[in-house]
């Protein structure tokens, strides 16, 4: 599996996709329609042949609304991992009573939606496109709106849990992925890592970037008035960490 895809929830999209795309120069390539179903509008932007994605509760009663309520504010969402068998991942999920709160089969992607209170920790999408350097989620033309200037890739993320070995150990029975220490898993050239629950709970806490101009980004950061601490700049409630740019990115695995 392959970190593909990350959802963020804001309380007002408009401004955090603003900073996003400043901070780390990349631009929007498609606001899925889609997502209307779930009470929501979004915004995706491609890092490399990996996502970052915001959504907004435009309606009352949404799961992220009421995520953004009992996180008190903006931030992570959903964890959206690539697979090359989807089918193997459904049944280990449902050996281990993981309920399935939604998917869909299309031609050229196969998703599942996992319930996060029998994983823990955030919503994990399961997804398996074909061909697997496709995306549909990224719209149709994500390509053209890629740019590799200053960020590069998704590589990783963590997650805020009140026991994060426990969660660790969850996440990589359901998952089928394989422990590193105590409390990472490993992914296709990224990782999962669990951390200690600070004073907003369990939750998405922060995301790993790959980037050719650390710099650059912290300093659009400190232009706009974002939080920066060391390589991390702190967007949509999210820890967003810089990471060196390693030339030679992972695929499908």
């Amino acid at each position: 599996m392959r970190l593909r895809q990350i959802a963020l929830v804001a309380e007002k999209l408009d401004p955090v996709v603003s900073d996003l795309c400043a901070v780390l120069d990349v631009g929007v390539c498609f606001r899925d329609p889609g997502v209307a179903e779930f009470g929501l509008v979004n915004a995706l932007m491609p890092i490399g042949d990996s996502f970052l994605e915001v959504v907004s509760p435009k309606q009352e009663g949404t799961t992220a609304g009421r995520l953004l309520t009992r996180r008190g504010g903006d931030g992570g969402y959903m964890v959206i991992l690539q697979t090359d068998d989807l089918r193997s991942a459904r049944a280990r999920a449902a050996e281990r009573g993981v309920r399935i709160v939604w998917e869909i089969a299309l031609p050229d992607v196969e998703t599942v939606h996992l319930h996060p209170r029998d994983i823990g920790g955030a919503i994990v999408s399961l997804d398996e496109p074909r061909p697997p350097e496709s995306w549909r989620w990224g719209g149709p033309d994500w390509q053209r709106h890629v740019r590799r200037d200053t960020v590069t890739r998704l590589v990783g993320a963590s997650l805020e849990a009140s026991d994060p070995e426990a969660m660790a150990a969850r996440w990589e029975a359901v998952l089928g992925l394989p422990r590193r220490g105590s409390a990472e898993l490993a992914l296709a050239g990224g990782w999962l890592r669990f951390v200690p629950a600070g004073a907003r709970g369990e939750g998405l806490r922060g995301i790993g970037i790959e980037a050719k101009h650390p710099a650059r980004v912290l300093r659009a950061a400190r232009e706009r008035g974002l939080d920066v601490s060391g390589d991390t700049v702190l967007i949509c409630g999210t820890e967003v960490t810089l990471l060196p740019d390693r030339g030679t990115h992972a695929q499908e695995g």
